[in-house]
């Protein structure tokens, strides 16, 4: 059979062609006829489907004959009586002959009545249906044949109206997908995975004053960034009460000091934050604020009110985390504060956390997964801890310690603080929490110091790691060139002291017991220790050209009780059982509260009218900076 020949439907034949095709006899008509595989259809393109491609075969659904049947009506009338009487009418009407006699459907093989409507249906048939009758009309010599054909043409063009029935087959499909939305009703199944967790952590209740003291240059203490009158916002010798911060009116409950920043818990489940925000430690967004610029002349000391400090109030001021970053219903038991970061603890033992952790070379970031020097401004949940009852925070690492006595730490470990080797290649992995090697120990409580590491078990045992440069770990140094403790290890200097609470600052280490003791060891040239140890034995404290450098072995404050200890850097704050606070140690920037400069080298009572009005419950120490709580008396007296 010769090879069929694809042509457009809807391309109208040229007229000279056409008018060629006229002249020819009925022989050499089915000779030429037979010479085209592929009929030309005058179908107009609206009637083609949109999307069927150019130069295949059309589809039997699409071979309607409504619209050119609609055109041409006396047409394939006209056409099949010229020729058959005279096959040499015309030039126009038999152009319109050939043309109807080529788009004619053919009945034989069509399986619609649609189809049927016309003789010779090559272009709108299936291949099966096309091939073999598409070939009789071409190749038979009798012209005859086509006669009987073009007779049933009147009979069908009177249907077009059958063809309006295919569209339902193009609807059954379209039901289909219809049906697909019924898997959707079990869209409620997240909702069983929010369970409401159990309560773990209480909050605290006692509302709290707060006073703070200090150099306050970036507004950690919360002051504000207007000095009034003599009453300046920054080098605050003594305890100032915040009035942004009173009982009466916030109602803080607890609080944490970092570095240069703080947050505070208020009674009903505010985070309030201010000081430094450069690394996100405030988690939440601040104005760049107005620079002051001083002069050689400029009055700094002026006592004129509402002076500009020039702070930046956003920072200065203590503000509100947005809730928006927590899950409706989340309540706060305690919050923390490292260097640069601040976590929170909820009710149920979850943790949220902001800021940044810093190495050796700068920023290292907040979580492996985030770009190295990069931040957390606002508060993300710890994905890795669930039921976490407490957290202690170094200056760039954090412990956190969970309901079946488990230690997770993180942040950075350069100085061992995290319990194994952290090396450069892999050191961002060490800002995702991981357990430490303790897990046939149950841990009950913890401490940090700013770059080592306590954790201690339901038997009182004691376990330190990390930098150990004068011996702040607890373990005796062997020679002068092992600073460093690199795997939990038992404190034997400690064995059967029940510790209430463990804390440490850069190169030394306090804490108090249970019986209230305060107990000291590290480093103490720079007035750390808060007592007299230059007549101490050589085999209690270390000593170079005759001048003591660090204590061996804890060592008991002598006539000191607390409650509470607290440290930073080389500046220590105890809060005794009688509600009075003592300082001792590092204060040039007025961190020790009690208005001098200097080292402080004995632990001193710290005493103003401020403190006196308070039943002091709690300390805190930050870069230059310190921060009392507690209860004010007159309340108690009302009681």
């Amino acid at each position: 059979m010769p090879r069929k020949k694809v042509v457009e439907s809807g391309a109208a034949p040229a007229p000279a062609r056409a008018s060629n095709r006229a002249r020819k006899s009925p022989e050499s008509l089915a000779t030429t006829q037979a010479n085209i595989s592929k009929p030309r259809a005058t179908k107009r393109k609206a009637d083609e489907p949109e999307n069927e491609p150019k130069g295949k075969k059309a589809r039997v659904t699409d071979t309607t004959p409504t619209a050119s049947t609609k055109q041409s009506k006396p047409a394939p009338k006209t056409a099949a009586a010229k020729s058959k009487a005279a096959p040499t009418k015309s030039t126009a009407m038999k152009r319109k002959a050939s043309d109807e006699d080529i788009k004619a459907p053919q009945p034989k093989k069509s399986k619609t009545a649609a189809s049927a409507s016309r003789p010779i249906a090559k272009a709108t048939t299936t291949k099966k249906a096309a091939s073999k009758p598409a070939a009789e009309p071409a190749t038979t010599k009798s012209t005859t044949k086509p006669a009987p054909k073009k007779s049933t043409t009147p009979k069908k063009i009177a249907e077009p109206t059958t063809k309006k029935a295919a569209p339902p087959k193009k609807v059954a499909p379209a039901t289909v997908p219809k049906q697909k939305p019924a898997p959707k009703a079990k869209v409620p199944k997240p909702a069983k995975l929010v369970k409401a967790l159990p309560t773990i952590n209480d909050p605290p209740t006692q509302r709290l004053d707060v006073l703070v003291f200090g150099e306050g240059s970036g507004g950690e203490l919360g002051l504000g960034a207007k000095h009034s009158g003599a009453r300046k916002v920054v080098d605050v010798s003594r305890p100032r009460l915040n009035q942004l911060l009173s009982a009466k009116d916030v109602g803080v409950v607890q609080i944490a000091v970092g570095g240069m920043h703080c947050a505070a818990l208020t009674h009903d489940n505010k985070i309030l934050t201010w000081g430094v925000n450069d690394q996100g430690a405030l988690g939440r967004h601040t104005d760049e604020g107005p620079m002051k610029d001083m002069k050689d002349d400029d009055a700094s000391d002026s006592d004129s009110d509402d002076e500009d400090s020039g702070l930046n109030p956003s920072e200065a001021e203590p503000r509100e985390v947005d809730p928006k970053h927590f899950p409706e219903g989340t309540k706060f038991a305690s919050l923390y504060a490292g260097d640069s970061s601040t976590f929170a603890l909820t009710t149920t033992g979850l943790v949220y956390g902001w800021g940044t952790f810093r190495g050796n070379e700068g920023i290292v970031g907040f979580r492996p997964e985030g770009a190295k020097g990069s931040s957390q401004r606002t508060p993300m949940l710890i994905p890795e801890l669930k039921n976490i009852v407490d957290i202690a925070t170094g200056t760039n690492h954090v412990l956190a310690l969970d309901t079946k006595g488990t230690l997770y730490v993180w942040g950075t470990g350069e100085q061992n603080q995290l319990g194994r080797r952290v090396i450069e290649r892999t050191s961002r992995l060490a800002l995702k929490p991981n357990d430490i090697g303790l897990r046939r120990k149950k841990i009950v409580k913890i401490g940090s110091g700013d770059y080592h590491s306590f954790a201690i078990d339901d038997k009182d045992n004691v376990y330190s790691w990390g930098l150990n440069s004068f011996g702040q770990t607890g373990i005796p140094k062997v020679g002068k060139d092992e600073d460093i403790v690199g795997a939990p290890t038992l404190v034997k200097n400690l064995k059967g002291m029940k510790l209430k609470q463990v804390t440490g600052g850069s190169h030394h280490t306090i804490a108090c017991t249970v019986d209230g003791e305060v107990l000291k060891w590290g480093r103490v040239e720079s007035s750390e220790a808060g007592f007299d140890v230059s007549n101490l034995p050589d085999e209690e404290v270390y000593k170079e050209d005759g001048k003591a450098r660090y204590l061996k072995k804890p060592k008991a404050v002598p006539g000191l009780k607390a409650t509470f200890v607290a440290t930073a850097n080389d500046t220590c704050l105890i809060v005794s059982p009688d509600g009075t606070a003592y300082s001792w140690g590092f204060s040039e920037g007025y961190q020790t509260g009690l208005g001098v400069g200097g080292d402080v080298k004995l632990a001193t009572k710290i005493d103003n009218t401020a403190v006196r009005a308070e039943n002091l419950i709690w300390a805190g120490v930050g870069g230059q900076f310190g921060v009392l709580a507690g209860t004010p008396k007159e309340d108690e007296d009302e009681a």
